[in-house]
């Protein structure tokens, strides 16, 4: 494993009620994706995992009462701290009717309270992270949910890098998809890269990678983190 570079973090955030379940697995292989090829720190969490309540709008009783911390006393208090410690977030998430499962919704509900210290601090805690979408299910949807993702972020002061988004929609193993696979590189990839040009370590010279070296490696590293981790839990 190459040795941690530049001080960037990512966390991956994906939502899965089952540990055997394609989100969780991609979730893993995004985790070795950016360790392993990238070089960079990266935790996940499953929000599944975590009790995290519903957003009680308080802004909209007044804009001044959404403020961090946020009043509720759940497991958010401690996922806030790993959204202020990340350079960028990484989203993955199973496809339920166009949009995400309940738990990612109150998660990204919650996330309010760093968007609207806009009001409260002066600028949105938010601004200048970097975020990129991974949408997996059976059936058609993933595009609305990447879609309907983007924006949230956007308007919440998050950069969408070039080449932000893969997505796998069929009942096929997604690990056999390899154009998905690619894909989901390319994303840790340039989510790292426009952390770095931001941060003004390095121009990137080309975003995405799809040379036969870089194919091979991919599919390799993918392959032996779906193995040991299944191995892991079953």
């Amino acid at each position: 494993m190459p040795l941690i570079r530049d001080g960037i973090r990512l966390l991956i955030a994906s939502s899965s009620p089952r540990e055997y379940g394609s989100v969780r697995i991609v979730a893993k292989i995004v985790e070795g994706f950016a360790k392993d090829i990238e070089g960079v720190e990266a935790i996940h969490i499953d929000v599944y995992d975590y009790d995290i309540k519903p957003c009680l709008g308080c802004v909209s009783d007044d804009v001044m009462l959404c403020r961090y911390p946020c009043v509720i006393e759940d497991d958010m208090r401690k996922l806030y701290e790993y959204i202020v410690n990340s350079d960028g977030i990484i989203f993955i998430t199973p496809i339920y009717w166009y949009n995400v499962p309940g738990p990612m919704k109150n998660f990204i509900d919650r996330l309010t309270v760093f968007e609207n210290a806009i009001f409260t601090e002066g600028r949105s805690r938010l601004e200048g992270k970097v975020a990129s979408f991974i949408a997996i299910g059976n059936d058609t949807g993933s595009i609305a949910v990447i879609q309907n993702l983007m924006a949230i972020m956007n308007s919440m002061g998050v950069v969408i890098p070039p080449w932000a988004l893969a997505y796998h929609t069929s009942d096929e193993d997604p690990l056999e998809n390899e154009s998905f696979i690619l894909d989901v590189a390319n994303v840790v990839r340039c989510t790292v890269l426009m952390i770095k040009a931001l941060k003004g370590i390095e121009k990137p010279i080309y975003w995405y990678r799809a040379d036969d070296e870089y194919k091979t490696l991919v599919k390799k590293i993918a392959r032996d983190i779906a193995n040991n981790y299944l191995s892991s839990i079953l």
